[in-house]
């Protein structure tokens, strides 16, 4: 995160005053990147979802399923939360006309010195079925061969993920914002982008909430009781910006709230991997914001698909770094129309509310484990 800050404050500065010349540069260095990372997304949702999905596979049984069914309800609840509260504020605190307009903006058309066409093995669609066809396969069969070359492959695109694209995020992001501030659109983005980082905090708190409610309903508990004892994960979660790194203080803290530790020790690394509540909330909350900036009509249906699929596609994205923004790429390309420039700026915009997510996500997954205690009680009574 540090990383792509400065990348964003050098881009609007050296944007000021850069010649054309200079920055024609770095728009050749981002159209290769761009569509070297237009290349990589479907074997990206590939190598990382199927994975996931097979993972889902082994285990508990029953508890696995109710696990995995709560955690995909509390994403699908944030989902639709988020995108019935952004569009009821976003038209009057991004409603300026001058605002919608700034990303379609192209007040200074440079181009790229060249560009290398790198195109895909297969549409992202084509790609989501593909690894949700395996995924659900390999959780079944008892063949091995497949899920050991799945598992190579995974590592192949983790290397790429953290030694290419993660390495030259802030390089991309840089070009981005050079090229705004170049052609005098900064100063609307910037606005707009704060605005959507206080608003996405202050849903991240009321969400919170709603879920310890929920959780302290039915597990006849004080809901402001259980989430003040999970405020150690939030805050460690804050530091680390790793759900994986929490899990010992969320784990901890979910046996203070009367979680049996051998069900806490089940519940909670599993939903370190697939309860995503925050990285939801951030992309639909960032995607619409941009959607509005560029003066695309939102309609609840597309993002109610989208909403959907990006609950299932993001269960394997905390296995690397920003890995949810990465995982919901090629949904944003192929649901929702985001071009390259677009997709630079939600990379941007989420990683720098990326604790604010992380730590969403762990607090969360204690309000599951309070709910799947009670009802794992209830049957035993």
């Amino acid at each position: 995160m540090p990383k792509i800050l400065i990348a964003i404050a050098l881009g609007i500065v050296c944007g000021l005053f850069f010649p054309d010349w200079l920055v024609r540069i770095f728009l050749t260095v981002n159209s290769l990147f761009g569509n070297f990372l237009g290349f990589v997304i479907p074997l990206l949702i590939l190598g990382l979802v199927a994975p996931g999905i097979a993972d889902l596979g082994k285990g508990a049984g029953r508890l696995l399923l109710l696990t995995a069914a709560l955690a995909y309800g509390f994403t699908l609840f944030t989902g639709f939360f988020t995108y019935f509260t952004c569009d009821g504020i976003y038209p009057w605190l991004l409603g300026a006309e001058d605002n919608m307009a700034v990303v379609a903006q192209d007040a200074v058309a440079l181009k790229p010195y060249f560009t290398v066409d790198m195109p895909p093995l297969m549409e992202v669609m084509t790609s989501l079925i593909l690894a949700f066809t395996l995924g659900l396969g390999m959780s079944v069969i008892d063949g091995e061969y497949l899920k050991r070359g799945m598992e190579d492959f995974k590592e192949i695109i983790n290397k790429v993920i953290l030694s290419v694209i993660i390495p030259l995020l802030p390089l991309y992001i840089f070009g981005i914002f050079l090229n705004m501030a170049n052609a005098g659109q900064i100063a609307g983005v910037i606005g707009v982008f704060l605005k959507i980082i206080v608003v996405i905090f202050v849903m991240t708190v009321v969400l919170l909430f709603i879920q310890f409610f929920i959780a302290g309903t039915i597990g006849k508990k004080n809901p402001f009781r259980l989430f003040r004892n999970m405020l150690p994960a939030y805050v460690t979660a804050l530091g680390t910006q790793s759900s994986a790194a929490t899990i010992p203080v969320t784990l901890e803290q979910t046996v203070k709230n009367g979680v049996r530790p051998d069900l806490a020790g089940f519940v909670i690394p599993l939903c370190a991997t697939i309860h995503l509540s925050g990285s939801t909330m951030k992309i639909v909350a960032c995607s619409m914001a941009i959607m509005f900036m560029s003066g695309l009509d939102i309609h609840f249906g597309q993002f109610a698909g989208f909403i959907m699929m990006l609950g299932i596609a993001m269960v394997a994205a905390p296995g690397v770094p920003g890995g949810a923004i990465m995982a919901a790429l090629g949904l944003l390309q192929s649901m929702l129309g985001f071009d390259e420039t677009a997709q630079g700026l939600m990379i941007a915009l989420y990683i720098a509310m990326d604790s604010f997510g992380t730590a969403t996500n762990v607090t969360g997954d204690g309000a599951i484990a309070v709910i799947i205690d009670r009802i794992g009680r209830n049957r035993k009574g």
